[in-house]
């Protein structure tokens, strides 16, 4: 399927939604609950979905990534076994995913989605704390690294979010050193499902590409409101967004019929 020859108005709601869930992403976690459901919605096959959002989200996920590193939040060579866990994951989940057949998948994902929007529409949001030291790997961190990164190699969605409430609540890291690090882990597992997708031919270059822009400055601001201001302030946006878009996806796939 081509998108970009398609109805303009659906490539402009790609575009808002990657914006939406680069911004959402860099501050709360859960931007692959807006981008992937608009993917679907707009008549990606399940597997080129998955692979074309793990095309915009690697921008994403850079960008957001750079914006924590630049401000001495993140060192990566204090988190080598987690990065190497969580890119095996990321692999394995991957490479699971591709032998699932089409139908099951496009199934599946929508539960995904829906229990991971809840989770993060639902969860405590934590007080902010003036960032400290940057902080070091934990001894559980390379679990959580291999646990979180096949599940973002698998489906992906809120993949962000789970590592910061693991990192607040097992790793004891405050709310922008949490977001900092499961930035630079989500880009870690987000390259490598991308390369694996790619290998298997479950990309969509074009529209990846032209989402890429749009979800870049979407995780640049957010980024550096999520530094400034924390994550309070994107909740209500990103309820209506991801209830709306589960809902759309959950009632096409399950109710509408062929």
């Amino acid at each position: 399927m081509d998108l970009l020859s398609g109805d303009p108005v659906t490539l402009l709601l790609l575009l808002g939604a990657a914006f939406a869930g680069g911004l959402v992403d860099a501050i709360a976690g859960g931007g692959g609950l807006i981008v992937l459901p608009a993917l679907l919605a707009a008549g990606l096959p399940p597997h080129m979905a998955l692979g074309t959002n793990k095309l915009a989200g690697s921008f994403g996920t850079l960008g957001a990534s750079l914006a924590f590193l630049r401000r001495g939040l993140i060192k990566p060579r204090h988190w080598p076994r987690t990065a190497i866990l969580t890119a095996a994951g990321a692999a394995a989940g991957t490479t699971l995913v591709s032998t699932l057949d089409a139908a099951l998948l496009r199934a599946l994902v929508p539960p995904f989605i829906v229990l991971a929007g809840l989770y993060v529409m639902l969860r405590r949001p934590p007080p902010r704390i003036a960032p400290a030291p940057p902080p070091r790997e934990g001894p559980r961190s390379p679990l959580l690294g291999a646990g979180l990164g096949f599940y973002d190699g698998l489906v992906g969605p809120g993949t962000g979010a789970f590592w910061v409430s693991a990192l607040m609540g097992l790793g004891g890291l405050d709310l922008v050193q949490a977001s900092g690090v499961a930035r630079a882990m989500n880009f870690i597992s987000n390259v490598v499902s991308l390369a694996a997708f790619a290998w298997f031919g479950m990309v969509d270059w074009a529209v990846g590409l032209m989402m890429a822009g749009a979800l870049l400055a979407g995780a640049w601001i957010g980024a550096h409101s999520a530094i400034r201001y924390g994550a309070p302030f994107i909740r209500p946006v990103f309820l209506v967004v991801v209830v709306a878009l589960a809902g759309h996806l959950a009632w096409e796939q399950w109710w509408a019929g062929p």
